[in-house]
């Protein structure tokens, strides 16, 4: 049975080819916005679609980079990131399936190349929207909508990370972000502290008083909780 997105596409244009018609389909699936556009202008968003299909670790766009269009995440996710000069990495937030990318959005938007990077985490399919077609659709309100709320959600998102990194201190965010993976969490210490904007070294110093305590234990490549509300207690100390 035809999706509402599907039924709309093939009566806007029974020549639109299946390649198209298919990544449409997934498109209206994970975006409805996208299936409350014109039917003509529906028709020309599908066939306009660039889709691109990358593996894991791929870095999908980078700082100084021009935009080339809009991204529709249709598998995977892509992690976005701000890096330093020197390399140490502060994980910005993570664009997945139905999700808008802002820094992609205000780029666009503000006609400026990218200040941070996305990287492909696991394999990941992308549909690319030109620019002169996302400035078009951006006349339509369901559309417009859909954009700016999930740039207020990011913004917030992005508050929310700016107020852990200046006034909570580093032990504090190790201890809430254990606490956020469950009990087992499969990780080295170089990867924990790039979730943190941190460096390997101070990870490991903070993972070893843990353990020292008594609230984590340490093997190869993960950690495991034992007292999650001792480390509840450190996360919540002001």
């Amino acid at each position: 049975m035809k999706t509402k997105f599907q039924r709309r596409l093939t009566s806007a244009s029974s020549t639109l080819s299946e390649a198209a018609e298919t990544t449409a389909a997934e498109l209206g699936a994970l975006y409805p916005a996208l299936a409350q556009l014109p039917a003509t202008l529906l028709q020309r968003v599908a066939e306009s679609l660039q889709e691109l299909s990358v593996p894991s670790g791929t870095v999908v766009f980078d700082e100084h980079q021009p935009c080339r269009g809009f991204p529709f995440v249709l598998a995977g996710a892509v992690r976005v990131a701000k890096q330093s000069a020197g390399g140490r990495e502060l994980p910005l937030y993570r664009v997945q399936s139905g999700e808008s990318c802002i820094i992609s959005s205000s780029c666009l938007l503000g006609h400026a190349e990218y200040n941070a990077r996305g990287t492909a985490e696991g394999p990941t399919t992308l549909a690319l929207l030109p620019r002169p077609l996302f400035d078009e659709l951006l006349g339509q309100a369901v559309f417009r909508d859909f954009v700016f709320a999930l740039f207020s959600e990011r913004m917030a998102e992005l508050m929310q990370l700016v107020e852990e990194v200046a006034f909570r201190k580093l032990d504090q965010r190790l201890a809430a972000l254990l606490l956020g993976k469950g009990r087992l969490v499969h990780a080295t210490h170089q990867q924990l502290a790039d979730e943190l904007g941190s460096v390997r070294e101070m990870a490991s110093r903070l993972l070893k008083g843990f353990a020292e305590q008594g609230f984590v234990k340490l093997g190869r490549e993960q950690v495991e909780v034992l007292d999650a509300a001792g480390l509840r207690k450190v996360a919540s100390v002001t």
